[in-house]
């Protein structure tokens, strides 16, 4: 058995209203992110080989990169070594990057890349117009029929859809896909186990294990973005405290309180006003602020506090 090496990356990016991922299509006009392999003999480090190859098939420089996760169990249930046209009893292990951008640049017209709303994925994590239908007229019946009779199901389902009053879990996207693959209602199961496809459609399908490797992707960023200042790192240089709230609550899928994140965010001196206003909106113009780097040298890495709107 052959032992080969695949780089995927996650490329986060905010448009002013959605998060958005870099993708491409692969074979059955599925989407994918980024992927290619490692050589040993020509890449001296995982990173240095990621942004190599992301730039050749994306025409995308990577800015701000850090590593996920490494995909490798052996009894992964994904058709992966398709993605590298790898030899039959070849073991893939896949090294998972999270990458993220100040905005949605405009790409080469040569390449095939785009950017893709993460949402279209999964449908039933955007909760800033409210707790999506899609989980209570479509997933709670499914998932209750599943976990009839199991105590450990239901309450992994419960936990994880905030079903029965229990509090909705922003950070557990990998948990609410996994549980969604494991009982059969995602059409990456039926095609990893060659069974009929699924009777409802969840969210569109990735190709290999690229969902899943998303999921966790949003997982770490909406845990990450409440103990490190990475939200900046998807801001420009100059931005408005509005547009800076607008990107924390686009990753976490839901609103926040106004005056407590403005009160939080001050106290944290990681954002400071340029004395400049924003034009052209047709608004009342706003302040512009920057990103304090250098208050990380006092303050420590420290996140942003992230007040859920309740109710």
């Amino acid at each position: 058995m052959s032992l080969i090496i695949g780089l995927s990356v996650v490329i986060v990016a905010f448009d002013g209203e959605k998060p958005r991922v870099l993708a491409t299509r692969r074979e059955r006009d599925l989407t994918a992110l980024p992927f290619g392999a490692f050589d040993p003999a020509e890449h001296r480090t995982f990173e240095l080989a990621l942004r190599g190859w992301v730039k050749e098939q994306t025409g995308f420089q990577l800015g701000y990169v850090e590593q996920l996760y490494t995909f490798g169990d052996r009894d992964r249930e994904s058709p992966e070594a398709t993605l590298l046209d790898a030899p039959p009893d070849a073991r893939v292990v896949s090294v998972g990057y999270l990458a993220l951008t100040p905005e949605a640049e405009r790409l080469p017209d040569a390449f095939e890349a785009r950017w893709r709303d993460w949402y279209r994925h999964f449908p039933w994590e955007d909760h800033r117009a409210g707790r999506p239908a899609i989980i209570d007229d479509m997933i709670a019946a499914k998932l209750s029929t599943w976990a009839a009779g199991n105590a450990d199901r239901q309450s992994r389902a419960r936990s994880a859809f905030g079903f029965e009053g229990t509090d909705w879990p922003d950070e557990a996207v990998l948990e609410r896909y996994e549980l969604l693959y494991e009982a059969g209602l995602v059409a990456e199961c039926a095609r990893d186990r060659n069974l009929p496809a699924p009777d409802v459609q969840l969210g569109e399908a990735m190709a290999s294990d690229h969902r899943r490797i998303l999921a966790t992707a949003i997982s770490r960023l909406r845990a990450k973005i409440r103990y490190r200042p990475v939200a900046f790192e998807l801001m420009p240089e100059r931005f408005t405290l509005t547009s800076l709230q607008s990107t924390v609550e686009a990753i976490l899928g839901q609103k926040l309180h106004k005056q407590n994140f403005r009160r939080a965010l001050d106290r944290t001196g990681l954002a400071e006003g340029t004395g400049e206003m924003e034009s052209g909106t047709g608004g009342r113009p706003a302040e512009l602020h920057r990103f304090r780097r250098e208050a990380l040298r006092r303050t420590g890495d420290r996140g942003l506090t992230a007040p859920v709107l309740r109710g």
